[in-house]
């Protein structure tokens, strides 16, 4: 009989700075050996928005290469996965004092160079920079189709200088400005009506905004729906964020220099999130970003598997 091997697992709240909020996220360790088909296994037996396995890098300066999967499917990068996992190897390589360090994690998407906080006790600070800059990917839908497709009317879509928009930095989303704080709240997805007007079309996601915020000094409030990764709601999308840093130099235009946005999510799962977008700005074009936040562990345990 096959004896099972023990493979630990942690679990953390990342883009929170307390245990049960932001987007709870499951770490495994020593990855080695299983299959994609594994993988994916323990990612729906885990059920939470994404599961990542730590293997050893391909290169031995970097500090360990990532696999990220969903309940439904491998994606080459995401926001809070890297930030959670940074923040718990950093615990790991320094312990639970105080402490900086820097290190880079291997995605798919590609190098994600990262530094990384150890606060305390099993709580952390990390911000990694962007290994693709965002760059538009398609043309939105229709204002009445993405309307219908969120449960919406079309009069609710836009504001300001904001338009519909379809933007990637390793993942696709689309961008869904809406009018009030109100607007986003009622949005709900109408999978019939969700193909034809969310985008892109291998991994249709939307990421509803607006300007309206629960907390003063915040800079955009948002919900994000990727029922086709089996996600019906994220609490927090740092791959949306990241994609996002293409929407404020498109609407915003913000002047050269660096800039510090907080995007706020997951209020209306009551799990509030805190994701922290650095731009760089020079000669009108972004030319750096960066994802930052904190995350918590919750628990730890190991697979028999």
């Amino acid at each position: 009989m096959e004896i099972a091997m023990r493979r630990r697992f942690f679990t953390l709240d990342v883009f929170t700075d307390r245990a049960l909020g932001g987007n709870p996220l499951a770490v495994v360790l020593d990855g080695q050996a299983l299959s994609d088909a594994a993988m994916q296994g323990i990612a729906r037996e885990f059920n939470l928005s994404e599961t990542v396995f730590v293997l050893p890098p391909a290169d031995p300066h970097q500090r360990a290469s990532l696999r990220i999967f969903t309940p439904g499917r491998e994606l080459p990068f995401a926001g809070h996965p890297t930030v959670g996992t940074a923040v718990l190897l950093g615990l790991l390589d320094h312990g639970h004092g105080h402490g900086v360090l820097a290190f880079g994690l291997e995605e798919k998407v590609g190098l994600v160079p990262c530094a990384v906080e150890t606060r305390g006790e099993g709580f952390g600070h990390a911000a990694f920079t962007l290994p693709r800059l965002p760059e538009p990917i398609a043309d939105a839908a229709p204002d009445a189709a993405i309307a219908a497709a969120l449960g919406l009317e079309a009069s609710d879509i836009g504001f300001e200088a904001h338009r519909p928009s379809v933007m990637s930095a390793g993942v696709g989303f689309t961008f869904v400005p809406v009018a009030s704080a109100e607007a986003v709240a009622r949005a709900r997805p109408r999978l019939d009506a969700w193909r034809d007007a969310i985008r892109p079309a291998d991994h249709a996601n939307a990421f509803v905004y607006c300007r309206q915020t629960e907390t003063q000094g915040h800079a955009f409030h948002a919900r994000m729906f990727a029922p086709d990764m089996g996600v019906l709601e994220d609490p927090a999308t740092g791959g949306a964020v990241a994609a996002f840093a293409g929407v404020v130099m498109a609407f915003e235009r913000p002047g050269d220099g660096e800039h510090e946005l907080v995007i706020e999510q997951g209020y209306e799962m009551g799990r509030p999130s805190q994701i922290t977008l650095g731009l760089t700005v020079e000669k009108g074009r972004l030319v750096k970003a960066t994802i930052g936040g904190c995350a918590v562990v919750v628990s730890e345990g190991a697979l028999r598997l």
